[in-house]
């Protein structure tokens, strides 16, 4: 029998620290409360529906939302001069403080704000790379908001770990051939495809399809680069993982060229009783043959952390 596709969540908006914040549920309202937050540049729609679906038919309240800069959610644009990214990992290797719009930290209390907005007073948090820093973060401050921390594809933050490969480093510092819409698409299809799972991602075509619909929703590029600036900014996390007590999952792949495992197994090390899931052959991307896998661990997991 095929299953039935899901149904399109509806974009809503509430104010949260200063800010206009989109997002979309999934599942009763009357389900235990969790949250996605994505990473880099990346929209709420970068969770997968069919990933948001079996969360929700698991037994869980499931609220994905944009981050600022990105998506539908407020966009952080002022006068102020900023370093720029190459000029901020030169600084970085020196050891010199990085001037950045906001920090991760400032993401974090948007995200506290949200579950504020939304009277939630405890919930499971998931983080997708720049979103499992965010969530790391959020679950060592506020100990009380969260039942349970699920960090995907993510780092410590600590010093001394290995870099993503640098062809892969070096296109994500790459522009597209212009501004039409399909240079656009080409130049993302690409970049994903460089940075997703060898064997396990979905067609050319099909992976153009869902930018098309991410670039018809929101295309800001000038978030991103505050956002990269963000994180370079925030630091190693180490110290703030080592007070983490509350239930936490790692999941990393193997095949990941952007954010090496040694990465998510730093993170695993550094959070006291952390479980570490290393998925074979998974890059840094959520791709449609390990969807079930995933939703499958992070709702036992925090299913088993109530």
């Amino acid at each position: 029998m095929t299953q039935a596709a899901p149904t399109p969540a509806t974009d809503k908006f509430v104010n949260a620290n200063g800010l206009e914040l989109c997002y979309q549920e999934f599942g009763a309202a009357s389900a235990p409360p969790i949250l996605l937050i994505m990473g880099l540049g990346t929209q709420l729609t970068a969770w997968p529906d069919d990933f948001c679906s079996q969360l929700a038919e698991a037994g869980l309240r499931v609220i994905r939302f944009d981050n600022r800069d990105v998506g539908l959610s407020s966009k952080i644009d002022d006068a102020r001069d900023y370093d720029s990214p190459r000029w901020a990992f030169v600084k970085s290797l020196l050891g010199k403080n990085i001037n950045a719009p906001y920090k991760l930290h400032d993401m974090a209390a948007d995200t506290l704000a949200l579950m504020d907005a939304l009277k939630l007073k405890r919930v499971h948090v998931v983080g997708a790379s720049m979103g499992g820093m965010i969530a790391q973060i959020l679950t060592a401050q506020h100990p009380d908001r969260v039942a349970s921390l699920t960090s995907i594809m993510s780092s410590s933050g600590a010093g001394g770990l290995p870099q993503g490969k640098p062809k892969v480093l070096w296109r994500l510092g790459k522009r597209p051939a212009s501004k039409e819409p399909e240079e656009i698409v080409k130049h993302l299809v690409t970049t994903m495809r460089m940075i997703g799972s060898p064997n396990l991602q979905r067609s050319r075509e099909a992976l153009a399809e869902q930018i098309r619909k991410g670039i018809a929703r929101s295309y800001y590029p000038p978030g991103t680069t505050r956002q990269l600036l963000a994180v370079m900014a925030s630091g190693s996390r180490e110290d703030l993982l080592k007070k983490i007590q509350t239930p936490s999952l790692v999941i990393h792949g193997d095949a990941d060229p952007l954010v090496p495992l040694a990465h998510g197994e730093h993170t695993a090390k550094s959070i006291p009783g952390a479980r570490m899931e290393i998925i074979p052959g998974m890059g840094h991307d959520l791709p449609p043959p390990l969807i079930s896998k995933l939703a499958g661990m992070i709702s036992e997991h925090a299913l088993a952390s109530q």
